[in-house]
């Protein structure tokens, strides 16, 4: 199992709110993920996050745990074609078309029957909760995933004083600033990778791959009023990541982290360990360092 986070939502914690790997390992054991059954279409509870963990995994005040959801897949070209076929039955039986009230009936029927047989997709995500410095930061960089995740953690702890990481510089007018000068706040170097918006109702987007970045082209669209939403950076040397206008991070690499390596213990326990401190302490540092690059973090209210 690799511990390394792909990418990053984070959250700000109210100053002061904590509970111990022990609390929360108590309530979230009231919420286990259970197998889907045949008779609903997802489960979601919480797993294992690491190995020989229990429901929580703990290294002081660092905790990190797991969503699972299974979830059964009933497509909807599948649904329709089934109904079809049971209306056009329904329809030669009784002599007249199905009516609204009967379609919806017989709908209902259709998926009522095709449920045990739909595929079940399983997805776990997992979340370091952050005690030391006030972070609930969600392996995603989808809003939808984190915040669903964030709704059921708040639900079985029965507090969760988080809000999504606010900094006193957008980060969209920020990495306009870094393009449209040719440079980069300090720890971190721009890479060949961007996204520029127009900031019109057209929302006209231009993308840069692996192409330079410091050419007067993309001054000159900055110029005309585009403003940049993502960009590739790099971060002492050590990570690669992509930043976005929602303050979400994509892509997430560990530079000196060999693929090969991790996949060789990815069952070791003790290896765990050991990545777990060494991701917490990178990530703890780069999130210090990204809200530094933005103006610092907004005073809690």
């Amino acid at each position: 199992m690799s511990i390394w986070f792909k990418n990053l939502t984070i959250y700000s914690l109210t100053p002061g709110w904590t509970m111990t790997a022990a609390e929360v390992e108590e309530k979230l054991a009231r919420h286990p993920l259970l197998p889907v059954n045949a008779a609903s279409m997802s489960s979601q509870g919480w797993v294992r996050p690491a190995p020989g963990a229990t429901l929580v995994y703990a290294q002081g005040k660092q905790l990190l745990i797991a969503l699972g959801t299974e979830q059964r897949l009933l497509p909807g070209s599948v649904i329709n074609q089934t109904l079809k076929e049971k209306a056009a039955a329904l329809e030669q039986q009784q002599g007249f078309a199905p009516g609204r009230k009967q379609l919806r009936d017989l709908k209902d029927q259709v998926i009522d029957e095709l449920r045990p047989r739909a595929f079940v997709r399983s997805r776990t995500v997992r979340a370091w909760i952050d005690f030391e410095h006030g972070y609930l930061v969600v392996d995603t960089s989808s809003p939808k995933v984190a915040e669903d995740l964030g709704t059921v953690l708040r639900a079985d702890l029965g507090d969760l004083p988080a809000l999504p990481l606010d900094t006193r510089e957008a980060p969209s007018a920020a990495m306009t600033a870094w393009l449209a000068t040719g440079s980069a706040p300090p720890m971190f170097l721009v890479q060949d990778d961007c996204e520029l918006l127009a900031d019109n109702p057209t929302k006209a987007a231009v993308r840069y791959v692996r192409h330079s970045l410091d050419g007067p082209e993309l001054k000159s669209l900055i110029g005309g009023g585009k403003v940049v939403t993502r960009v590739g950076l790099g971060w002492r040397e050590r990570l690669s990541l992509v930043l976005t206008d929602k303050l979400a991070v994509k892509r997430l690499r560990f530079i000196d982290i060999a693929e090969d390596d991790a996949a060789a213990k990815k069952n070791d326990e003790e290896a765990f360990d050991v990545d777990f401190t060494l991701m917490t302490g990178e990530l703890g540092l780069l999130i210090a360092d990204l809200a530094a690059a933005l103006g610092g973090l907004k005073p809690a209210n």
